[in-house]
């Protein structure tokens, strides 16, 4: 019952936020700042996460690829599962638990302190001025990341190829550019959009319905990140399957 109340009011309030997004005025500088802020805050975790990710991908694949005698395929191999599913996913993990605990924390400790019935009081629209800023510069900035994160893994995975594997870096970047085609890049980079658009709602939404408190806060904060890991994890299900139908395999 808990579960369908949360889920209700999380829908009414992403619906809300679409309705302010079409409301003036734009704040648009304040979301150039919170997407440089995500931007820097995450890139460290997520270039770190994704690196280690292609290492250990290629470190797997040289190991299977070798019993058949086609290991010089591992640039496909890495190539391919980091852009497609990796990349995007790490990147929404990453900036969810960074950036996605701040934002709610920070609009919570707002909340609690009551300054957004003082922005009310000032006539400035908090759904707009806190909430539709934050998701927009989610919805920029994952994507921002994921193209970063995807380079950073192959950068890691042909590492691993060069080292252990002895493909030549030429050879490498032949066979990852021969196999990683456009139609594999955008169903990644739309991911991240999706799932800066998840991270931002229920990032926001934890914030903005805080109370009790600094314990509140703190609640509130734990269950935007675990939310958000859930909801990235099963999104990703239905996102993957539709981009198949839609981009093919």
């Amino acid at each position: 019952m808990d579960l369908a109340r949360y889920m209700g009011d999380l829908t009414l309030f992403a619906f809300s936020a679409i309705r302010n997004l079409f409301q003036r005025p734009l704040f648009f500088r304040l979301m150039v700042r919170q997407v440089l802020e995500i931007g820097i805050r995450s890139f460290p975790l997520t270039a770190i996460s994704s690196f280690a990710i292609g290492v250990v991908l290629s470190m797997h694949s040289i190991h299977l690829l070798k019993k058949f005698g086609a290991v010089h395929y591992v640039a496909a191999a890495v190539g391919l599962s980091v852009v497609k599913e990796l990349g995007p996913v790490i990147t929404a993990l990453m900036v969810a638990g960074r950036s996605g605990s701040g934002i709610s924390a920070e609009l919570g400790s707002m909340r609690v302190t009551r300054q957004i019935d003082a922005l009310q009081v000032l006539a400035v629209n908090p759904m707009k001025y806190l909430v539709v800023t934050r998701i927009l510069a989610c919805m920029i900035a994952i994507p921002i990341l994921t193209a970063f994160a995807d380079l950073i893994g192959m950068a890691g995975g042909m590492l691993m190829g060069v080292t252990q594997g002895g493909i030549s870096p030429d050879l490498y970047m032949d066979i990852t550019f021969q196999f990683v085609q456009l139609n594999d890049l955008i169903p990644g980079l739309l991911k991240g959009v999706f799932f800066g658009l998840l991270v931002g709602v229920v990032s926001t939404h934890g914030g903005f319905r805080a109370k009790g408190g600094t314990t509140g806060v703190g609640l509130a904060t734990t269950r935007t990140v675990v939310v958000n890991f859930l909801m990235i994890f099963i999104s990703d299900v239905f996102l993957t399957q539709a981009f198949i139908v839609v981009f093919g395999g």
